[in-house]
């Protein structure tokens, strides 16, 4: 990677940095604007124009969350989400100036933890940034304050300590944080029909408001991620007129 150009270092920030943020969108105003104000509220920023800039950083630095815009050029934000997805769990908040429904819903089909519409408030972003980086972080710690940290089901595991699951034939699968969250919501809640709401309040999600199909679209990709049980059924079974259930029994090591 060069370092002749300075958006492609890290630039610096106040110390104890709450966190590395990537962001990627080929408009200077606002990598400037946001790179600022992230910078000034304790966070390390480096900035990247398009996906071939934004691979070379993924390669060469720890990024905690990009910040991804979905209109790029050369590339597509949706495609290169799905391509972060395919090798990291990385949390990523996605920019877009269009603020539909379908983008949001292709978005989290893909991976996306998060939306911010343009034009955004930089406070509004500030707190979407840290609440991700925040549950993720607790993700990762726990299973350190005691209590087993592995959770098995139908021949599955997830570990809570590395925040990673694995299928029956011990091959890991990637989870964004969002499905992550809901996950784990299940697992501590086998058994018992759950409802949107109380989804949504257990997983801390931190969608924008009205989107309440942000459940039934997490639920959908956890569906096609763990696939179906010793009997053939879905592990996630939808309670008409009530929400869902995780069906198969979990013990915790």
């Amino acid at each position: 990677m060069t370092t002749k150009d300075p958006e492609l270092s890290s630039q610096p920030s106040p110390a104890g940095s709450d966190g590395h943020i990537l962001i990627v969108d080929d408009d200077a105003q606002i990598r400037q604007l946001a790179g600022k104000f992230l910078r000034e509220h304790g966070h390390r920023v480096t900035m990247a124009r398009d996906g071939r800039e934004m691979r070379q950083v993924l390669e060469t630095a720890a990024i905690d969350l990009v910040l991804l815009d979905i209109m790029l050029p050369g590339g597509n934000g949706l495609d290169l989400c799905k391509e972060i997805r395919t090798r990291s769990s990385i949390p990523i908040i996605m920019l877009t100036a269009r603020g539909t429904e379908t983008d949001r819903i292709v978005g989290l089909e893909i991976g996306a933890d998060d939306y911010v519409a343009k034009p955004f408030n930089p406070r509004e972003l500030l707190a979407r940034i840290n609440s991700v980086l925040r549950r993720t972080r607790n993700q990762q710690g726990a299973g350190h304050e005691g209590g087993g940290h592995l959770l098995r089901f139908e021949g599955w595991s997830l570990d809570t300590r590395r925040r990673e699951l694995n299928d029956p034939n011990g091959v890991v699968v990637d989870l964004s944080t969002g499905e992550y969250d809901l996950l784990l919501t299940f697992l501590e809640l086998p058994q018992r029909v759950l409802t949107r709401d109380q989804l949504m309040d257990s997983a801390k999600h931190r969608m924008a408001t009205g989107f309440d199909r942000a459940i039934d679209i997490q639920v959908s990709r956890l569906r096609k991620k763990l696939g179906s049980d010793e009997d053939g059924q879905n592990m996630i079974k939808t309670i008409r007129g009530s929400g869902y259930m995780f069906v198969p029994a979990v013990t915790r090591a």
